[in-house]
């Protein structure tokens, strides 16, 4: 069933200039991200002090991360609701939305009492913000990609969605100095009492510049013309699921090996980095930056090499060295200060080679109809299987077993994707 568009004419607007859509794209999901990893750095470092008080102090790690784990289940639901608004209303005005949720979300976070002044009500709002980072997330990640692969030129679909990828290392660059700085001219003392929030406070500046960036730009091509030929759907979540759901589910599994990889080398790495192999919180903040480095760098080679010789085989040849580094990542992490610089740069390079295509590998199956809802559903599917309980998962593993399980679990992550991909066309990755 289709809907009449909201538009009275169908004369498509101005086209928008590469240089803004790119931008415009990459700004967005570097606020988001930044934001999402604040929270990240904090769930290790601050809020199992402040929120979580513990005898214990793995009970309290762990309670964190059970916070840090409500935004992935969380995202899906964004990629609902704001996929709804994105294939029926617009890449634009959504997107808009999304930047404000997430905005709004984080800078509750840092104005947020703790424990000692609340009791139980500080980790249980602390958790509401949390869903809320989670559900502008959902959100926000499927109409960045969409806005630069619906602007893209032919031929060059992943090298414009590598951009809003590129939000990703940046976001977290951002994070991390910004923890680094704060370490290293606060005390631990005022750290822990005021200093923690200040990242929070301030992503309110960067919000403020990604919405002037996003009200510039104009809707995409394709989705003027999808409003032009009356083909947007009454409920784009329902039509997925009745004639996408092989794409839902392979695409949702062709991401798992993503996610656990990245999260594995920064939320779990920090944590055991500083509680179990002696690191301080500064050198392994300089440890992992260094990764993301190669993280950022590797997302252009992706993307110019997927579009040269295919996503597929990009993702294939990635995800098979992810297996291997998974066999060798517990002893390079344990292996002293030159072993956890190499597990980070060989763990985040990989990650930036799959994380480069994979924005335009999973909107490649869907039409533009319902492509919002269904990339985003796959994309924050994944993030649940994948990253949701990663740190979770790992810590029980290394504290259960040791270090090098944490490693064949990444293996075993990348072997399914990797299956998932074999099973998968060419066309239904490559588009």
């Amino acid at each position: 069933m289709t809907v009449s568009p909201t538009a009275t004419h169908s004369t498509t607007p101005a086209g928008n200039s590469p240089a803004r859509v790119l931008f415009a794209s990459l700004v967005g999901t570097t606020i988001e991200f930044f934001d999402f990893y604040v929270y990240a750095t904090a769930a290790v470092i601050v809020f199992p002090h402040l929120f979580f008080p513990s005898a214990d102090p793995t009970s309290a790690m762990l309670q964190s991360f059970a916070t840090f784990s409500i935004a992935f289940f969380a995202r899906p639901f964004g990629a609902v609701v704001f996929g709804h608004f994105g294939d029926k209303i617009g890449r634009k005005a959504t997107l808009v939305a999304a930047l404000m949720t997430m905005g709004i979300s984080t800078v509750a976070i840092g104005l947020l009492p703790t424990y000692a002044t609340i009791g139980v009500w500080a980790p249980l709002l602390l958790a509401l913000c949390r869903f809320g980072q989670g559900l502008g997330l959902g959100g926000e990640w499927g109409g960045a990609v969409l806005l630069a692969t619906e602007n893209a030129p032919p031929g060059k679909r992943t090298w414009y969605a590598m951009f809003p990828q590129l939000g990703a290392p940046i976001g977290f660059i951002l994070s991390a100095g910004t923890f680094l700085v704060l370490g290293e001219t606060l005390s631990n003392e005022d750290f822990l009492a005021w200093g923690w929030r200040l990242p929070f406070i301030l992503s309110v500046l960067l919000v403020i510049i990604g919405l002037y960036v996003r009200l510039k730009i104009t809707e995409t091509p394709e989705f003027q013309k999808a409003i032009d030929k009356h083909e947007r759907v009454q409920v784009p979540i329902t039509q997925i699921l009745k004639s996408h759901k092989r794409s839902l589910v392979l695409g949702t599994f062709v991401a798992l090996a993503t996610f656990v990889l990245f999260y594995l080398m920064t939320v779990f790495a920090l944590s055991w980095g500083t509680a179990k192999l002696g690191y301080s919180r500064e050198q392994f903040l300089v440890i992992q930056m260094t990764g993301v480095v190669f993280f950022g760098l590797m997302i252009p080679v992706s993307g110019i090499l997927s579009d040269r010789y295919g996503r597929r085989l990009m993702l294939v040849l990635t995800t098979i060295g992810i297996a291997i580094f998974g066999i060798f990542m517990g002893p390079m992490l344990a292996g002293g200060l030159g072993g956890a610089f190499a597990c980070s740069i060989i763990g985040l390079g990989l990650m930036g080679m799959t994380y480069g295509p994979i924005g335009a590998a999973l909107a490649a199956p869907f039409p533009t109809s319902v492509r919002y809802t269904g990339a985003s559903m796959t994309f924050n599917l994944a993030s649940i299987f994948g990253a949701s309980l990663a740190p979770y998962i790992a810590t029980w593993l290394a504290t259960t077993y040791s270090l090098n399980f944490v490693g064949y679990y990444l293996a075993a992550a990348a072997v399914i994707t990797l299956a998932c991909l074999l099973l998968s066309s060419e066309q239904e990755v490559s588009g």
